[in-house]
């Protein structure tokens, strides 16, 4: 594996190397796609990175080779949203990845912080970051799930899962409790729109702003496009 012409590594540019040698350690190759999960595959890991180096420029402080490490292994052991056990998908990883980390060479307290920043990133777990690393890779993960993106790989998902575009007879849940487990659109009011509010880095936070507001304009498209005017008695 050359990190200098493949095309995964090139993405993690300038930490291709360590990039090659975890994905040496886990058996994987970056010519294969390590998920069927194309909301969680080799190119959302790509644009979590182009996020984490545009927010890091704020912070020259940062460890960059432990985020690269860490965007490349936060979904590494991957639980599917309805499963039960989604909350301990990011705890999970980091003790899969400091498996990894330990086999690599890294000394006991970087893996801690490394785990740490793996745990940290994921919404359902409720880990608050405690270092900047874990800012950062929060805020990033968080961005990649809105704006046109977030939208893309929203329906993806309800696709994946078996759930419907929206409801047919109350789209936006005007007289009706939100079932985002049901109807994809429903996610946007009981979870993404809103994901911009706990954003920790103002970089995340100017690009937040701008998503959301891609995401309110696609809404209110939809509702053009979908609501039926009902006739009057």
């Amino acid at each position: 594996m050359n990190a200098t012409t493949h095309p995964l590594l090139q993405a993690f540019f300038p930490y291709g190397d360590v990039i090659a040698a975890v994905l040496r350690i886990m058996g994987v190759s970056a010519d294969q796609q390590d998920s069927d999960d194309g909301s969680h595959d080799w190119s959302h890991l790509i644009r979590v990175w182009k996020l984490v180096t545009e927010i890091a420029v704020d912070d020259p402080t940062l460890d960059l080779e432990m985020l690269a490490v860490s965007v490349l292994l936060h979904d590494c052991v991957q639980v599917e949203k309805t499963d039960p056990r989604r909350a301990q998908a990011s705890r999970l990883s980091a003790a899969k990845a400091s498996e990894v980390l330990r086999t690599l060479g890294w000394d006991a307290m970087r893996i801690d912080a490394t785990a740490h920043v793996i745990e940290a990133h994921s919404f359902s777990a409720g880990i608050e970051p405690r270092t900047s690393e874990a800012g950062v890779l929060r805020d990033a993960d968080r961005l990649d799930a809105i704006g046109a993106i977030g939208i893309a790989r929203t329906f993806y998902v309800a696709g994946r899962n078996g759930s419907r575009l929206y409801d047919p007879l109350d789209p936006f849940a005007t007289d009706r409790d939100l079932d985002d487990r049901r109807f994809a659109l429903d996610h946007f009011e009981t979870k993404l729109l809103h994901l911009a509010d706990g954003l920790t880095t103002d970089t995340a936070r100017r690009i937040g702003e701008h998503r959301i507001a891609t995401m309110r304009a696609y809404v209110e498209l939809l509702r053009d496009e979908i609501t039926t005017t009902r006739p009057t008695s």
